[in-house]
């Protein structure tokens, strides 16, 4: 029989054999580990381009100088077409919430016209109590240059609504000016203007809108926007066959507004985020 002592012998010598035979392999290999992708740039530059229409109007028109309008002129009615716009901008977002931009557009050419009226008064060929009318119409483009800033109000399903306002300057020209008036009894008169004008004015907006991201660097805007581009000057209007030595009016289209719906694309400059990296551990 064989005995314990034998037993315990053999049993000792394989232990010893397989802890021999495992040291000669060396160690297992170590596990493999994977890094989650560093998380996207809240900050950094960006362009941007836009498009969209304006529908436009201006509160008043304002004939001066006071000593060449007559004493009764009204204004009955006035309309102002709408414009298309187009611009572009670049742009900073300081964090995830935050960010600033500064952007210059035009704005095509819209028409608008103004009629007003007066009884006797500078209309010699009147008959007592009849009226005489004026119908003022000519162009209006402009330039606009703002700097704005936005807040962003989080993102839900890759869609982030948010607010914003600007301030800057309009280069507002007027040109193609005519002033056709009917007068009793079915006389008309003309005036015109020898040259276009130009004119610089303060201008502010306020906007709100909400971005579709396509991806971390590409995004897509929709907005609606209310912009004053104050209150550009005509230039001198003269009479029929008075040459510029003879009376001459000239007019304000009073705090000119838009209600602006764009569409906006907005182009992040930073890199994409890093690839995912695999690690020994």
């Amino acid at each position: 029989m064989v005995s314990v002592k034998s037993l315990i012998g053999a049993g000792a010598a394989v232990l010893l054999s397989t802890a021999a035979y495992a040291a000669d392999l060396g160690a297992p290999p170590p596990s493999m580990q994977y890094l989650p992708p560093a998380p996207p740039s809240t900050s950094g530059w960006y362009l941007r381009g836009d498009v969209g229409v304006g529908v436009q109007n201006f509160s008043s028109f304002d004939l001066e100088p006071a000593s060449q309008v007559p004493s009764n002129w009204t204004i009955n009615q006035t309309d102002m077409q709408d414009t298309s716009l187009f611009g572009l901008g670049v742009g900073y977002e300081l964090n995830s919430w935050l960010r600033f931009d500064v952007t210059g557009e035009y704005r095509t050419k819209s028409l608008f016209h103004a009629t007003g009226s007066w009884v006797n008064q500078y209309c010699p060929s009147a008959a007592a109590g009849d009226f005489c009318f004026d119908k003022y119409e000519g162009n209006l483009s402009s330039a606009v240059f703002m700097a704005n800033a936005y807040v962003d109000l989080g993102t839900w399903w890759c869609l982030t609504p948010y607010f914003g306002g600007g301030v800057g300057t309009a280069y507002n020209m007027i040109s193609g000016v005519d002033d056709i008036g009917p007068q009793p009894p079915g006389t008309i008169g003309f005036g015109y203007t020898y040259n276009d004008s130009s004119t610089w004015n303060f201008a502010w907006n306020v906007q709100a809108g909400l971005t579709y991201n396509v991806s971390d660097n590409f995004k897509v805007d929709f907005s609606w926007r209310y912009l004053d581009t104050g209150s550009p000057q005509s230039a001198n209007i003269y009479c029929q066959n008075s040459g510029t030595s003879g009376p001459c009016n000239y007019f304000n289209l009073k705090d000119v507004t838009s209600q602006d719906f764009r569409i906006g694309l907005r182009w992040l400059l930073q890199p994409e985020p890093p690839p995912v990296i695999a690690t020994r551990g």
